[in-house]
């Protein structure tokens, strides 16, 4: 396995501060599932007096995006990674504390195999899903992720 939970909130503080001080923390990762949490505070709020949809975007990408750091540093290969799209749906206000699941990390491999063995960019969707405290979906999010070996 690649960094830890721990780790990803350090590397947020560094490499994605907006995401770090908007609260946004990485609780679980494995192989296969990432989980992050965001709370709706003043400081991440629209005028709505709710998450603002953007911060539900940096905790739904860090969790599919985590897993595909640690796929690549684990593969040893020179290999980037970049969202080519991506598609959400709000369902509900996002209040309170809403956490982030990611359970495709089972599709990464075979991009990075295929990215490797042909030198040619692999795409891929990965979803996850936002819940608040009560377990009702607010948001779902679709990333296209893309990797390339690098030249």
């Amino acid at each position: 396995m690649g960094l830890s939970a721990s780790k990803f909130n350090t590397f947020t503080f560094f490499k994605l501060p907006s995401a770090w001080w908007s609260g946004v923390r990485v609780k679980h990762i494995d192989d296969n599932k990432t989980v992050v949490t965001v709370k709706h505070r003043w400081f991440n709020q629209n005028p709505f007096k709710s998450m603002f949809w953007a911060v539900q975007g940096m905790a739904a990408e860090l969790s599919t995006g985590a897993m595909v750091i640690n796929k690549i540093k684990e593969s040893g290969a020179k290999i980037s990674m970049l969202v080519a799209n991506n598609k959400a749906n709000f369902s509900k206000k996002a209040t309170g504390k809403i956490t982030f699941t990611c359970e495709d990390g089972y599709l990464i491999q075979e991009a990075l195999d295929k990215t490797i063995a042909t030198g040619e960019g692999q795409t891929f969707w990965m979803k996850s899903v936002g819940v608040n405290e009560a377990g009702v979906v607010v948001s779902t999010f679709n990333f296209e992720w893309t990797v390339r070996v690098k030249k």
